[in-house]
């Protein structure tokens, strides 16, 4: 787009009705009149064309918004994170996939809200894959249908058949109702009430320490150089057996590079032992090596 495309603005939530009856003047647009609107924004770059394919499906966006009213953050806030999922939806929209713009501009406006609600929700970072956002968002309604409305922990009975539900393991459900059931709380909050000692100060970091992390990233930078000058001393099919066989993550059959040199099974089996001895011998000597120039040995 040529130039920013504007849409009417929300305020504070008590500017709510205003805006939505602002937003009902944009006529909603016919299937003919979308698809000539959506082929003039790819064809030519239509700035024009964009803002009635925007403003006609704002109304979607409120809608849409009103579902998350129940997470409890400002629905102007929604709206707006929503309308920018629409700006997307209708810059990457394809007329000629046969389908409707809102068909295809609802996830872009869910995803938005989503991520808002995920980032607003909790300082800690939440909801980071696809099997955890699903959880988040279905968390409430699924406890609703079982009328789960105490807060607290849930009945083992209550875990078990949401999980099954949403295709997620019992200790997720667990630990997802149990950040839904309480906000945030400082680390600076006293322990006790007289105000001696913090939640922070029981606080035990399980993590390898930094001394151990820096001496374990520069062993494996040697063991990488090492083989890196070890695998020059194996010949060009040899190095391609052994990367394909032994430093690929989806490595190859012995079948597949059988037929790749046109060879046995059997011979690029003996070829990949050999290229190992190979291998092992001259990392061996490369150690040696170091450790002479080092001082280290005699």
């Amino acid at each position: 787009m040529n130039s920013p495309v504007t849409v009417p603005t929300i305020g504070p939530e008590n500017n709510l009705t205003r805006y939505l009856q602002e937003i009902r003047r944009f006529p909603m647009l016919s299937a003919d009149e979308e698809l000539r609107l959506s082929r003039q924004l790819r064809d030519h770059n239509d700035t024009e064309a964009a803002h009635r394919l925007i403003t006609s499906h704002l109304r979607l966006v409120a809608k849409i918004a009103m579902s998350y009213r129940g997470y409890g953050l400002p629905l102007n806030e929604l709206i707006s994170e929503g309308n920018i999922g629409m700006m997307q939806a209708v810059k990457r929209f394809d007329p000629e996939r046969g389908f409707r713009l809102a068909t295809y501009a609802m996830w872009w406006i869910r995803a938005a809200m989503q991520e808002y609600i995920l980032h607003s929700w909790s300082l800690v970072k939440m909801g980071t894959t696809a099997a955890q956002k699903k959880l988040f968002f279905n968390l409430r309604r699924l406890k609703g249908q079982m009328q789960a409305f105490e807060e607290g922990d849930l009945k083992p009975e209550q875990v078990s058949k949401i999980a099954t539900t949403l295709g997620v393991p019992e200790q997720d459900v667990v630990s997802m109702n149990q950040r839904l059931s309480s906000g945030d709380h400082s680390l600076n909050a006293p322990l006790r009430v007289d105000g001696e000692g913090e939640w922070q100060d029981w606080l035990v970091d399980e993590h390898d320490s930094q001394e151990e992390v820096l001496a374990e990233s520069e062993e494996l930078d040697s063991r990488k150089a090492l083989l890196s000058e070890a695998m020059q001393t194996l010949n060009p099919r040899e190095r391609h057996i052994i990367t394909e066989r032994r430093l690929k993550e989806e490595t190859s059959t012995l079948e597949d590079l059988s037929h790749f040199y046109n060879v046995s099974r059997e011979r690029i089996r003996q070829i990949e032992a050999r290229a190992m001895e190979k291998l092992q011998k001259a990392m061996a000597a490369a150690v040696q090596s170091r450790r002479r120039d080092q001082g280290l040995v005699d």
